[in-house]
């Protein structure tokens, strides 16, 4: 099963939810602002990015909304509190949209091309 994270009002996930819709494959929206990541579900996007990424630091990058206010509060910290805060602070640091198609595989953002090998 397909998991869109995010929030409702977040342009790109909502272009995402439409691009799912749009080919009938079916989807599970996460709603950040109800329901963060758990533990375990973020460290399984955060290695799935890292293998197309090379690393986990790397990854870590991938996954943070460099546009966001309050990127300020991580920009300067190491990769292992960098991945801790952006665990703690996901509705204000992380990218959207997050998608995970089981525990192998994710993106962060819009990945069409990606996606199009997702069932």
């Amino acid at each position: 099963m397909i998991q869109i994270f995010g929030t409702l009002k977040n342009f790109d996930v909502k272009t995402a939810q439409r691009w799912f819709a749009e080919r009938r494959i079916p989807v599970q929206f996460v709603d950040l602002k109800e329901k963060v990541m758990s533990r375990g579900e973020f460290d399984s996007v955060v290695d799935a990015i890292s293998r197309v990424t090379g690393s986990r630091a790397e990854a870590i990058e991938e996954m943070t909304d460099k546009k966001s206010k309050d990127f300020a509060s991580i920009a300067y910290l190491d990769d292992s509190e960098k991945a801790d805060k952006l665990f703690e602070n996901q509705l204000k640091l992380l990218k959207q949209p997050v998608c995970r198609n089981g525990k192998n595989a994710a993106t962060v953002g819009l990945a069409q091309k990606t996606w199009e090998g997702w069932k």
